[in-house]
């Protein structure tokens, strides 16, 4: 075990090919141990595979981060906490990390404040980007009305969810505050949220999207300022102003003895089009001015472009693309500034594209395996979805729940794209490894071991026709069987189906999966031969592996072997028998591979009874001779 802890500390402290390690996301990492699903027996397709996956379990590509499947719950989406089926669904997905308070709204977000009663520096009126005043809308943390949350709200929903959070501090307070020193008031503003805090959040952020026209503090009345800022931000205001966010919240935590880890906003792309009037230097200005301060950079993408209908090819491909762009475009400007390279989080993310309800439909949910197979391929430490509720919109909704707006889709519905979410983080393990895929182009496959050394895979067919794939490991030793779960879109729409299929079974309302998806038995199939699948036109197949001693020199052989063992669970003795001349050795292993009994076969024997000195657990027995054999005994004393 020490050997193993140093490992993983290595691998997840170093930085390889220029990728930013994962650094202290990595800190509470727990290793996972895979659990084996209830299943039926399926029969292999037999028609000849036309797609071939190799993986190589001796080949390490990246750690897997756990908050990498986060999302985002927002002010908006009533007090969560008495809200008993979306809690259930939301403990059952595990995303490990909740934002809040969620987006736009960050930046007008008053976390201690009455219901309207905002601080006395706050104006009555924020400019918009066009310098017309607007209403500002503020949000006031203990505003305890059902169609909101508050702060405190927030803190028990984590709890009852077994979530971690982040908390995205009000930086455009910093701009139109009217304070003497606005900077200082809106800093000190968010210090008093850690210490309110007091530990229960170790990641913060420190605005949202303050580069963007959209934003409250974008542009600001000089007038009414205090210290002389600019009209319009930069980057390297942001940057000055976040070393004394920095500082304030750093001592706050320092006070009640708490850990916190602080995030600075850059640009996934170069600044264009929507983008508006962006300063074109923003990365640059952020990274010379705050230097080494912040401990992690944050990007958002929404891959699609804007407000288009995009095809499903568009909206497929743009998973790895953008996933892997965004990453090479921030490390370009962090080598230029010369400053040390950081973890980068992901905390928004989903698609743009509208107009034949894509946000909503199962092609987000394909889309969504992508963009985490990606992430974690690219060594991204954290990722939050946007998000878990908006509204239904035409389809152009980016909730992972429905607010039941749309007709047969009760609220609180999950949508497809939690399903897809839900099995990759069920059947992905500890570590990816390296997997190749050869025979279409639309396959594509992402690999991982579990710490217990089951394999989980996911394959993804983004192609229009079904496929059969054949799947094989170097370095890796089989156990007898592996499972799967088929995820396929809907019939209700050609392009964009809001439903989706869980090997075969289908849910009764107008978007989403069956309401009783945890009961589904896996599908299964005894390795034998080998593995092989059929993948659906545009399908996701998590597939989880057992893990055993089959590094067999002729797995046809295996096949055909008839060796049993009886009782298996076992209370005491167990009996092993096999065919006679085969075997020239047993062997009992615990899961660590440690022996702990081991005997030599005469020719003529074809069974044998183990009187195990072992407790309770799982355990394997391996005949070694003409071919090798391993399988797994469970010890029940």
């Amino acid at each position: 075990m020490r050997f193993i802890f140093l490992f993983v500390v290595l691998l997840y402290c170093s930085a390889a090919d220029g990728q930013q390690p994962l650094g202290f996301f990595m800190n509470d990492h727990a290793p996972r141990e895979a659990k084996i699903p209830s299943y039926v027996d399926v029969e292999k397709p037999t028609s000849v595979p036309g797609v071939s996956v190799v993986i190589d379990a001796g080949d390490n590509v990246a750690p897997v981060s756990k908050y990498i499947y986060g999302n985002n719950a927002n002010v908006y989406m009533t007090q969560m906490v008495n809200q008993t089926p979306l809690i259930d669904h939301i403990k059952a997905l595990s995303p490990n990390v909740l934002r809040f308070p969620g987006g736009n709204l960050s930046s007008v977000y008053f976390w201690n404040a009455d219901r309207n009663v905002p601080p006395p520096d706050a104006p009555a009126k924020l400019l918009d980007s066009n310098g017309t005043p607007q209403d500002p809308g503020y949000w006031y943390g203990k505003n305890n009305e059902e169609w909101t949350m508050s702060v405190d709200n927030y803190y028990r929903m984590l709890q009852m969810t077994n979530s971690t959070g982040i908390i995205t501090v009000n930086y455009g307070y910093a701009r139109y505050s009217t304070a003497a020193n606005p900077v200082a008031s809106a800093a000190h503003h968010a210090a008093e949220w850690v210490r309110y805090d007091n530990g229960r959040t170790k990641f913060w952020e420190i605005g949202n999207e303050s580069n963007g026209a959209w934003q409250a503090g974008f542009r600001i009345n000089t007038a009414d300022n205090k210290d002389g800022q600019p009209e319009i931000i930069t980057g390297a205001l942001y940057g000055q102003h976040f070393k004394v966010f920095a500082d304030s919240m750093r001592k706050a935590a320092a006070e009640i003895g708490a850990t916190i880890y602080l995030g600075a906003q850059l640009l996934q792309e170069e600044p264009a089009g929507w983008w508006n009037n962006t300063d074109r230097n923003w990365n640059t200005g952020v990274l010379q001015a705050s230097g080494n301060i912040p401990d992690y950079y944050i990007i958002h993408s929404y891959y699609t472009p804007f407000q288009a209908n995009s095809s499903v090819a568009d909206v497929l491909n743009s998973a790895s693309a953008v996933t892997r762009s965004m990453r090479t475009v921030v490390e370009k400007y962090i080598k230029d500034a010369g400053v040390t390279p950081k973890p980068l989080a992901l905390t928004e993310w989903n698609i743009f594209a509208e107009g034949s309800k894509q946000q909503a439909s199962s092609i987000n949910g394909i889309h969504a395996a992508l963009v985490l197979g990606e992430l974690i391929q690219n060594n991204y430490a954290l990722a939050c979805r946007w998000d878990l509720a908006n509204g239904w919109s035409n389809g152009n909704d980016h909730g992972m729940f429905s607010q039941g707006d749309a007709t047969n889709d009760p609220r609180w519905n999950p949508r497809a794209v939690y399903y897809y979410m839900y099995y990759f983080q069920k059947y992905f393990g500890d570590t990816m490894i390296k997997s190749s895929v050869s025979g279409s182009p639309d396959v594509v496959s992402y690999a991982s071991l579990f710490n217990d050394k089951e394999a989980g895979i996911v394959l993804i067919n983004k192609g229009g026709s079904s496929k059969v794939a054949s799947v094989a490991f170097e370095n890796y030793g089989f156990g007898d069987r592996y499972y799967y779960y088929t995820l396929t879109p809907g019939t209700d729409d050609p392009s964009f189906p809001l439903k989706v299929s869980i090997n075969g079974k289908s849910g009764s309302f107008a978007a989403g999966g069956p309401s009783n998806f945890l009961a589904i038995p896996a599908n299964s199939s005894t390795v034998g031969s080998g593995i092989k699948l059929t993948l659906p036109s545009r399908s996701v197949t998590y597939v989880l592996v057992e893990h055993g001693s089959n590094v067999i020199t002729s797995l046809n052989e295996v096949e055909e072997v008839d060796v049993q063992i009886f009782p298996n669970p076992a209370k005491q003795k167990i009996t092993v028998t096999f065919p006679d001349n085969l075997f020239r050795q047993c062997v009992l292993k615990d899961v660590t591979g440690r022996i702990l009994y081991e005997r030599n076969l005469g020719s003529s024997e074809n069974n044998i009874v183990i009187d195990p000195p072992v407790v309770k657990g799982m355990y394997f027995i391996t005949l070694n001779g003409n071919s090798t054999i391993t399988k797994k005994v469970f010890i029940e004393f």
